[in-house]
């Protein structure tokens, strides 16, 4: 018996051990090394091929990317499910996408459903849904102290090459660690594995520092990838890690597929007027024509892009300074220097026209975002695939594209399908070989570089917050509630009850509601005219600070109040903000003034509010001339009239207010309000107490309502407030997905198409 336990506790440990070699160290005996190496996948200098049925045909991927965040979890909780991966891979492909692009590893939920679902595509004869598939490289490795061949790096690049080969082809086992996927990987996806993009868009500094600390690693030679003798260290890094993850899936697993690394217009590999390349700071290059293959390379590599319209729009600023001469720029009388470029550095001598007709599309209009992208692929000598390009529906915006409209942020729906159009044709009359849009889904989680500030970072996805444009780039998105919201505003009132009411004096009722994403007023007002009445509701949240009287209308009111909405016509409606108590200033009066706004503070009970504005990083100097400009701002606080029911004909999905009878139904994102976290009702506390944003908890706001004309509103008498409670949520959010109207709008065009 003992000897039985014995040769049993050896089999469980040999066993063990085989199993942790093989699918979790990835030690592997290659009993057939002679076995031929296959591909389904080519290129030439401009095209993308796939084999089908023996013969290769151009390929063009037409894609989606799609990130790992739903509201409520962290993209590394990795709460999506494989019911909601098959019903999300249907509608992607329902869209009229071919392929799917996802950034990292993810957890085996992902690959089984993908597995499933294209095995049961092709049973009954459909085509699947192919995939490109990425390897991250961590945000905070990048950004830190490390260059490019420390071991959190290059060595760790490396490693995750490896192991994304190994999952695709089922054969590894993964713990869940921070930004790292879990589970048991063991279904074979790798037949619909089109490629691989390597890493993420590159820092410009983790770049220069690393080609400034190790200028002999210039150079690399492998058996599938080589590098120029014009090649930088960053590049020869990134040669290497290409060479391994084909070197490894060609000996382990005898196949090859597409490579490319991850780049975009920060690191792109073209020189500027020097006036671009201050403003800019464009320091660093990524040439990925320094990356040579050998003949053992049977699938071939393309170049991966992300480009948006709006940023960093180099051209724009080379089109409005286009008279000065290629090789010479005045970069302002601030520097009061010039600097010689040579010319056949430029990017002009690879733009698609001459003089003014390089930056002109097919229509004659001004269109910097097609000549970037006809710069790209007249550059290469590889096939060019914009693997990210897109528009954000969210309420704030953060760039803005003066040629075309097509903004970073504050478009409807409507609009960001059609801008998807416009850049998914430029794209392709540039020459491009495929492109992704960016991205499947809407994320909570995600920050945005002007509002990040405002928010607490360590709650983001517990709500929607509709100022930050990141979180609203999808085609799908997630509004609150678990079937329908709470509320909209489109003129409806039947969704309001007598409970709601918060406001009720002579004539005027105030009625108000939250949920995940805005907080709602229903004002009525008996005989209320639009064209002639004009509303005021103060708000009163902080108990810091605050004004009773308003300057600007010359109204008082009851409390200390922070806010100020005033109803003023379909064009001309806005909510203004106390000084004191507005985040631009605190946060951006160096930008915007240069000046030190804790310096040159606001009195806590100042009589003056003002608009609620936003920053936008813009290249103001280069567009003026002038270097000592101000940064600049947009009027954020000011109300787009609309029907903002998504079931209504009408639908304006930015629509802040509309008019119905004697109501009017208005919703406020809640950043507006200065709310940080409003699952718990946490909102910014005094700026120049704290030098800076903290925040305070309160669990009671306060409004009051008045019409202009009457007693409250004329004569000095105060506007009496009214408490309404504010109870949060906390970390149970509610939420329904919902294809917006852009989905549906490229559908119908790629259908055609």
């Amino acid at each position: 018996m003992k000897k039985f336990i014995i040769v049993v506790c050896i089999l469980v440990l040999l066993f063990v051990a085989w199993n942790v070699a093989y699918y979790r160290l990835g030690i592997y005996v290659d009993l057939d090394p002679d076995a031929p190496v296959t591909t389904f996948m080519n290129t030439d200098a401009d095209t993308i091929y796939m084999e089908r049925d023996g013969v290769y045909k151009p390929f063009e991927i037409r894609g989606v990317n799609m990130g790992v965040g739903i509201p409520g979890e962290w993209a590394t909780d990795y709460a999506i499910d494989r019911a909601t991966y098959l019903r999300w891979f249907g509608w992607i492909q329902e869209l009229g996408a071919n392929t799917l692009r996802v950034y990292t590893i993810l957890q085996d939920d992902f690959y089984n459903a993908f597995y499933e679902y294209n095995t049961e595509r092709e049973a009954t004869g459909e085509e699947p849904l192919w995939l490109i598939h990425g390897v991250w490289v961590n945000d905070y490795v990048q950004n830190s102290h490390r260059d490019a061949y420390d071991d959190d790096f290059r060595q760790t690049l490396l490693d995750d090459c490896r192991t994304v080969v190994d999952i695709l082809h089922g054969k590894k086992n993964l713990n869940l660690g921070y930004g790292v996927g879990s589970g048991r990987y063991r279904k074979d996806v790798s037949d619909w594995v089109i490629g691989y993009i390597l890493g993420v868009e590159w820092e410009d500094v983790t770049v220069t520092y690393t080609n400034n600390k190790y200028p002999e690693r210039n150079s690399y030679q492998g058996e599938y990838m080589y590098t120029t003798e014009d090649a930088s260290p960053f590049e020869a890094m990134l040669c290497e890690v290409g060479d391994k993850i084909i070197e490894y899936e060609t000996e382990r697993y005898k196949e090859q597929r597409l490579v490319a690394f991850s780049n975009w217009p920060t690191t792109d590999p073209f020189d500027y007027q020097s006036d671009i390349t201050r403003f800019f700071m464009k320091c660093a290059k990524v040439d990925v024509e320094h990356i040579k293959t050998t003949d053992a390379f049977l699938s071939g590599h393309f170049a991966s892009y992300h480009v948006y319209p709006y940023y960093p729009d180099y051209l724009t600023y080379m089109y409005l300074n286009r008279d000065l001469p290629d090789n010479i720029a005045d970069v302002g009388e601030a520097y009061d220097v010039y600097e010689i470029v040579p010319p056949e550095n430029l990017i002009t001598q690879y733009l698609p026209g001459g003089e003014d007709a390089d930056y002109l599309d097919g229509s004659g209009r001004v269109n910097t975002y097609y000549t970037y992208l006809k710069a790209l692929t007249n550059y290469h000598t590889v096939p060019v695939v914009i693997s990210e390009y897109g528009v954000s529906t969210g309420r704030g915006m953060a760039q803005r594209d003066y040629n075309t409209g097509r903004n970073q942020g504050h478009m409807t729906e409507d609009e960001q399908g059609r801008a998807i159009i416009e850049c998914y044709e430029e794209i392709m009359a540039a020459g491009c070989a495929g492109s992704c849009v960016f991205t499947w889904q809407d994320e909570w989680f995600k920050r945005t570089w002007n509002t990040m500030h405002a928010v607490d970072l360590d709650n983001t996805p517990y709500w929607s917050d509709y100022q930050t444009n990141e979180q609203y780039f999808g085609l799908l998105t997630f509004d609150p509630g678990d079937e329908e919201s709470v509320c909209y505003v489109d003129g409806d009132t039947s969704e309001w009850e007598p409970e709601d009411v918060v406001v009720e004096e002579e004539g005027l009722t105030v009625s108000m509601k939250y949920d995940e994403k805005f907080i709602y007023f229903l004002v009525e007002k008996e005989n209320f005219s639009p064209d002639e009445d004009v509303i005021y509701i103060p708000i009163d949240t902080t108990p810091k600070t605050g004004s009773t009287y308003c300057e600007n209308y010359g109204i008082s009111f009851e409390r200390a109040s922070d806010f100020l909405i005033v109803i003023d016509g379909k064009e001309n409606s806005r909510i203004l903000v106390q000084e004191r108590y507005e985040v631009l200033r605190a946060m951006f009066y160096h930008e915007t003034h240069d000046m030190d706004p804790f310096l040159d503070t606001v009195d806590a009970d100042t009589l003056v509010f003002k608009e609620i504005r936003m920053m936008l990083q813009t290249a103001t100097p280069l567009i003026t001339g002038n270097w000592l400009a101000s940064a600049e701002t947009y009027e954020t606080g000011l109300f787009t009239y609309g029907n903002a029911n998504p079931d209504s004909e009408d639908f304006n999905s930015l629509a802040d207010f509309i008019f119905s009878g004697d109501f009017i139904e208005i919703r406020l994102p809640w950043q507006l309000l200065n709310f940080a976290n409003p699952s718990e009702m946490m909102i910014h506390d005094d700026y120049y107490e704290n030098y800076g944003v903290e925040y305070i908890h309160i669990d009671e706001m306060f409004v009051g309502v008045a019409v202009e004309g009457d007693a409250r509103a004329g004569s000095g008498e105060r506007i009496e407030m009214f408490g309404f409670g504010l109870d949060g949520w906390g970390k149970q959010v509610s939420y329904h997905e919902r294809l917006k109207e852009s989905y549906f709008i490229l559908q119908e065009y790629w259908r055609e198409h």
